[in-house]
C-alpha cells in the first residue's frame, strides 16, 4: 500500500515544504493560479518531485508566470523554452502553457481574474471542473484538473483530516469546505471522508 501525501511529504527536502505551506491552501493571487496551472501541466507522465526541483528554472523561464508576458510569447520564446534545459522541454505543454496564458486573459475581459473565474463557476464536482477546463483551456485531462483544484482548496483532499497542516488549513476556509457546510453534495465521497474529521 503506498503512503499518501501526508504521510511521505514531512521530512522531505523538496516536498515537505510543499505540503506544508501550499497543497490545499486557498489563493486568491493570479500569479500563485496560473503557476500551480503551469506546473500540474508540466507534471503529466512525471513525478511531482521532479516538477518541485524544477520550479525555479520554470519561473525564471516563464517570467515569474506573469499571465500577460506568456500571453505575448512569439515563436522566438518557443524557441527559447525549447532549449531551455532546466524546464520540461516538450512542444505540447509550452504550446498549452501560452495559449491558455491567452484564454486566462481573454476570460479576465468577462470575470476579471482568473480567481474570479474559478469562484464564479465553484462549486462544480471534479467531473464537471473537468468538463469546464477541456471546453476553457488546453492540455487539461482529469490528473492535472483535479490536482490543480484539490491543491488550491476547490476540491476535497490534498490533506486528510488526521494530518497536522489540515488544521492550519482549515482555518482558511478553502472553497470546497464552505460549500460543504452550504450544503453541496457533489465531491466525491471518499476524498470527503479522509478530508473530515470524524464526526
Amino acid at each position: 500500500m503506498s503512503l499518501t501525501y501526508c504521510e511521505a511529504a514531512p521530512g522531505h527536502p523538496t516536498h515537505a515544504p510543499y505540503h506544508d505551506g501550499e497543497y490545499g491552501f486557498p489563493s486568491g493571487d493570479d500569479r500563485v493560479l496560473f503557476e500551480r496551472f503551469v506546473l500540474e501541466i508540466n507534471q503529466a507522465g512525471l513525478s511531482w518531485l521532479t516538477i518541485l526541483k524544477k520550479r525555479d528554472a520554470f519561473r525564471v523561464a516563464f517570467d515569474g508566470f506573469d499571465v500577460d508576458r506568456v500571453a505575448a510569447y512569439t515563436d522566438d520564446d518557443r524557441a527559447r523554452l525549447m532549449a531551455d534545459a532546466g524546464i520540461i522541454r516538450n512542444r505540447l505543454k509550452i504550446d498549452a502553457v501560452i495559449e491558455n496564458a491567452r484564454r486566462i486573459v481573454a476570460l479576465r475581459a468577462d470575470h476579471g481574474s482568473f480567481d474570479a473565474w474559478l469562484r464564479a463557476h465553484h462549486p462544480l464536482s471534479k467531473a464537471e471542473w473537468i468538463k469546464l477546463f477541456k471546453r476553457s483551456f488546453r492540455f487539461t485531462g482529469g490528473e492535472i484538473v483535479g490536482e490543480f483544484l484539490m491543491s488550491l482548496g476547490y476540491l476535497p483532499g490534498a490533506h486528510h483530516a488526521g494530518c497536522p497542516v489540515w488544521t492550519r488549513v482549515a482555518a482558511l476556509d478553502p472553497p470546497w469546505m464552505a460549500a460543504v457546510r452550504q450544503g453541496f453534495a457533489g465531491y466525491d465521497a471518499q476524498s470527503l471522508s479522509n478530508s473530515l474529521p470524524s464526526p
